[in-house]
């Protein structure tokens, strides 16, 4: 049986996306399918069907990723709630975009306040992306400490920037920044051992300074918003602690655009409030392949069918 005060819910970032997400789930559960329809209704246009239907390409573009990943983790998590009524998790966090979802999970922001900010932080890091252009690289086989020291070598020989995005596991971390420094720290990286060093299909260098625009104006959708304080811990990627009010929240979401994500360290102080079971609600199993790397005792469960939802 699930125990609350062990069971943490999580919430995956961009690169989850696949199409036909959560189509099973509103078929299966009436919450669900109402999450979808409220989206739709939101927004003015149908996203469950892009979620469903694709194209792909359309469904991939950061301005709709991001949307459709928020509603998609809302509906597996309202699914859920209706076979576990009154199941409040002992903390939440989300990966990168995944914070926002969470954020809406604990009750710090409705969801319509939250799909709008989804929605507009795609269109703010897409923009910042064409006007700053750059990418990001997964480095399998190296620490975060390395890879930082691996950046430096790199900026000191190309002038551009480039910084641990990611620092996901021991062994997998992200890279992000311009294409001239990022393909020159993939190369000291092979050098330094790494087993990969491939880039990701992404036009823009998230969680890096390269984002500095999209931070600026974001924080204004941010600050608009009525945020309170959340039912349950809600641990943050730029600093890997709780964030214990609306203000804390005002200024982690802005800095998460060019900061890196301490999923690392967040999931350890998960551990530390109690938490050994994770819950991943969204269409795949990213962030659930990651805990045992963290922490030999944690478990994860990917919850984005109903069959995912039987077998808890």
């Amino acid at each position: 049986m699930l125990n609350p005060a062990t069971t943490a819910f999580v919430f995956p970032g961009q690169g989850s996306q696949t199409v036909g997400m959560g189509r099973e789930l509103a078929e299966a559960s009436a919450a669900a399918r109402a999450t979808f329809e409220e989206a739709d209704e939101v927004l003015k246009f149908p996203l469950s069907a892009l979620c469903w239907e694709g194209p792909e390409e359309t469904l991939t573009d950061t301005v709709n990723a991001q949307p459709a990943l928020y509603v998609c983790g809302l509906a597996a998590l309202r699914a859920f709630e209706e076979r576990f009524p009154g199941f409040r998790p002992v903390c939440l966090a989300g990966h990168s975009l995944g914070e926002l979802t969470a954020l809406t999970a604990a009750s710090s922001m409705e969801l319509e306040d939250g799909l709008a900010l989804v929605r507009e932080r795609g269109r703010l890091m897409k923009s910042a992306g064409e006007h700053a252009p750059g990418g990001m690289a997964a480095i399998l086989g190296l620490d975060a400490p390395v890879l930082q020291e691996v950046c430096a070598e790199a900026e000191g020989q190309t002038r551009g920037m480039v910084q641990v995005a990611n620092d996901n596991c021991p062994g997998q971390v992200v890279i992000s920044g311009d294409n001239d420094a990022l393909e020159k720290a993939m190369e000291l990286a092979r050098a330094r051992g790494a087993r990969r060093a491939v880039r990701l299909a992404v036009s823009i260098a998230a969680h890096s300074p390269l984002m500095q625009a999209a931070a600026g104006e974001f924080s204004i959708a941010v600050d608009a918003v009525p945020f309170i304080a959340p039912i349950a811990p809600v641990i943050g990627n730029v600093a890997a602690q709780a964030l214990a009010d609306a203000n804390a929240i005002r200024d982690e979401l802005p800095r998460q655009l060019t900061s890196p994500v301490r999923w690392r360290e967040s999931v350890g102080a998960m551990l530390a409030l109690g938490a050994t079971t994770f819950l991943e609600f969204g269409p795949k199993d990213v962030l659930t392949g990651l805990f045992k790397r963290i922490d030999p005792g944690a478990v994860g469960h990917a919850v984005g069918t109903p069959q995912a939802l039987s077998n808890l």
